[in-house]
């Protein structure tokens, strides 16, 4: 479930409580859904029982309880917490891991679009200016994908046939920046907020890393790259769960299996029951001079110098060498961090791909393009994190892992396309 499908979700738990006359408030056109902040819980948030709380007259946990055991039967959610004054912390269902990745590759570049702003007729007002042409220009696209109908004019007039009229007056560009070029002189003038003085320097032409229109054409391209390669060793892209199950289990059993043939090196075997060390129950293991006793080190008055007395120690002869089993088990801990590595890189994408529907309306409902150009950089940057776990390594096969994950990053490839055309910028397949 994407943010913007979430906030639609409590948008009719709202709907109904009103309908069925437990609230007595006007709707909201929309309810905004964020991730938690320190110290909050489950997937995402809102707050959307304190702002019904005083219209309704209700205490805003009251409201919130109301909202919780109506949100809690809702499809795509696990589980709903009220915590604080009212907040509504939702938890999602994990039922479809490539439940996103599908609707992306699905929708295209229409992944966004809502009706947030259907009906609405929209004019925008802006001067004889090269960056208010710019963003109006993509702000007239922004709107469209959320169901708005806008045109541009210049100047002021007296009178509008439009609902709403926006007045756009960005900062205007220092100098003139079509020595940019075209896309890197709209992604200058794009990028900062409107309130921002756009700098129009060689920067944006730099293919380095610190560039960020370099960095989301960069993302772009490598997903391209990713499909041509993926091709090239006989596997397309399938959405599913991008964590490798064969891998995450093989190397839990690989771990225990070295802990075992240490073991049984040293003498010992698994024997179940209580696993403290008695000694140091009894409050003898944090003294320096009692550990030394074990390791068979005479004792000594005051404090002891660790070293001496440990070097001093005889090492057990019936403790053979075991190289071969703590490679093993090195290996498997090198594994494991490894599969822990896959999983974070893949959860951010998946984070910054879940976030993009709601950027996008933010950018729609705010007049602001950089909202949109912000987010393709964070997708970008995911992307790029993400991108080196998703072919095969050395001697491994394909498995459904790296074509969930081969699914997960051309829908990133998707979200960046689009995001660029909506911002009047080319994505390059080869960069």
């Amino acid at each position: 479930m994407t943010p913007v499908e979430l906030s639609r979700t409590v948008l009719r738990a709202v709907r109904r409580a009103v309908d069925d006359g437990e609230l007595s408030v006007a709707v909201p056109a929309r309810v905004v859904v964020e991730r938690p902040r320190p110290g909050g819980c489950g997937d995402y948030s809102t707050n959307v029982a304190l702002q019904l709380a005083g219209p309704a007259g209700r205490p805003p946990r009251h409201v919130a309880e109301l909202l919780s055991r109506r949100l809690s039967d809702s499809p795509g959610i696990a589980g709903v917490e009220v915590t604080g004054p009212g907040f509504l912390n939702l938890t999602l269902a994990d039922d479809d891991p490539g439940a996103l990745a599908r609707e992306i590759l699905a929708r295209g570049g229409g992944y966004g679009a809502s009706d947030v702003l259907a009906g609405q007729r929209i004019e925008i007002r802006i001067p004889y200016e090269v960056r208010a042409e710019v963003v109006a220009d993509s702000l007239r696209r922004i709107l469209a994908t959320q169901g708005a109908q806008a045109h541009v004019v210049h100047g002021e007039t007296a009178e509008s046939s439009a609902a709403h009229v926006v007045n756009l007056r960005p900062v205007p560009a220092p100098c003139d920046p079509a020595v940019l070029g075209r896309d890197a002189s709209r992604w200058a003038l794009l990028l900062p907020a409107a309130h921002d003085r756009p700098r129009i320097d060689d920067e944006h032409l730099a293919q380095r890393e610190g560039n960020p229109l370099f960095r989301v054409r960069y993302a772009h391209a490598r997903t391209k790259a990713l499909t041509r390669n993926a091709a090239a060793l006989g596997f397309t892209a399938e959405p599913g769960d991008v964590r490798d199950q064969a891998s995450a289990a093989g190397d839990a059993s690989s771990a225990t299996g070295a802990l075992t043939r240490n073991a049984a090196a040293l003498g010992f075997t698994a024997e179940p029951g209580d696993v403290r060390d008695q000694a140091s129950a009894a409050g003898d293991a944090p003294s320096t001079t009692g550990a030394l006793r074990a390791t068979g080190a005479p004792s000594t008055t005051g404090a002891p110098s660790a070293t001496p007395a440990l070097a001093d120690a005889p090492s057990a002869p019936d403790a053979p060498s075991t190289p071969g089993d703590v490679r093993d088990h090195d290996t498997a801990i090198d594994s494991g961090v490894a599969v822990r590595a896959r999983a974070n890189a893949a959860a951010a994408l998946h984070t910054a791909l879940s976030a993009y529907p709601q950027a996008l309306t933010l950018a729609a409902t705010h007049h602001a393009p950089d909202r949109l150009a912000r987010q393709l950089v964070v997708v970008a940057d995911a992307l790029l994190g993400f991108q080196h776990t998703v072919l095969p390594q050395g001697e491994e096969k394909p498995s459904a892992a790296h074509r969930a994950r081969l699914a997960l990053a051309e829908a990133a490839g998707a979200v960046l396309a689009g995001g660029l055309s909506l911002l009047g910028i080319d994505a390059p397949e080869h960069l």
